[in-house]
């Protein structure tokens, strides 16, 4: 569905630590990524796959290179063009990708784990005694 060459680029830029995750990690990942755009519109989806064909070619004007043949600092700084972009459909294009990005690699448990994270059923009731 995605293409998983730019979306590891952007996920390791976004999250340095997922530069360490295994094969399985990066499966894990790509799977509750998947799952959240397939309950979403196929527009949206279309949108997504999108974003992240600009994403990979934008940078050629300025950098003469793909997004993927970045080194990390120039990766991080052409996405932090776009988090502040002016014009608002790339502004919001980032922060839903950003959005994705995070519920991919937090939400994998091993992640949840490493950070202390115990998510409760009863959500902060758990928490009330």
């Amino acid at each position: 569905m995605l293409a998983h060459d730019i979306l590891r680029a952007v996920v390791c830029t976004v999250v340095p630590e997922a530069a360490a995750l295994d094969e399985p990690g990066w499966a894990h990942l790509e799977t509750l990524v998947e799952d959240a755009l397939r309950s979403r519109p196929r527009s949206l989806q279309r949108r997504v796959r999108l974003f992240l064909r600009l994403i990979q070619w934008m940078p050629l004007a300025r950098y003469g290179r793909p997004f993927t043949s970045l080194d990390p600092g120039r990766r991080a700084r052409f996405l932090r063009s776009l988090e502040n972009h002016r014009l608002r459909l790339i502004h919001l294009g980032f922060w839903g990708l950003r959005t994705l990005v995070l519920l991919g690699y937090y939400g994998r448990p091993e992640a949840a784990q490493a950070i202390g994270y115990a998510a409760h059923p009863r959500g902060w009731e758990a928490f009330r005694r």
